[in-house]
């Protein structure tokens, strides 16, 4: 049986059908997989991670209230974050469930670029989230 042929075409490039797809197959699996990304949280948080403090530059920590601030904290990590800030974010706030609920109604301003992570990474829609009702408006 002769393969189907097809393909994509781009301004400055031709795809074939299998180029197409080992393009798009890691991003395809990622989405597949997003539960992996940060899939060790729990063993991870046992090592008591902290949120950097380059992050919060202009803030004095030894005061810092963590629970009244965790939007911005939360907004802070998705803009620079690593993945140890991540497992900090996860030990404070109930783990990724608790820090989705935070993106999904508390943060109130991310980029384009930033929302998409989050949507891709916490299975969230952009429709659900506060800062993007809020730009829509």
């Amino acid at each position: 049986m002769a393969e189907k042929q097809w393909q994509l075409n781009f301004s400055l490039f031709t795809l074939t059908q299998v180029q197409a797809i080992q393009l798009l197959m890691p991003i395809f699996e990622f989405i597949n997989n997003r539960d992996t990304m940060w899939s060790d949280w729990k063993k991870q948080i046992e090592h008591q991670p902290k949120v950097r403090h380059s992050l919060l530059w202009e803030y004095d920590l030894d005061g810092f209230d963590w629970q009244y601030m965790r939007a911005l904290v939360v907004e802070r990590v998705i803009e620079r974050g690593w993945d140890e800030d991540y497992y900090a974010l996860f030990a404070l706030y109930g783990g990724i469930e608790g820090v989705s609920k935070i993106i999904r109604d508390e943060v109130l301003l991310l980029s384009d670029k930033d929302i998409a992570f989050v949507c891709a990474a916490f299975n969230l829609k952009k429709e659900e989230l506060i800062c993007y009702k809020r730009r829509a408006t």
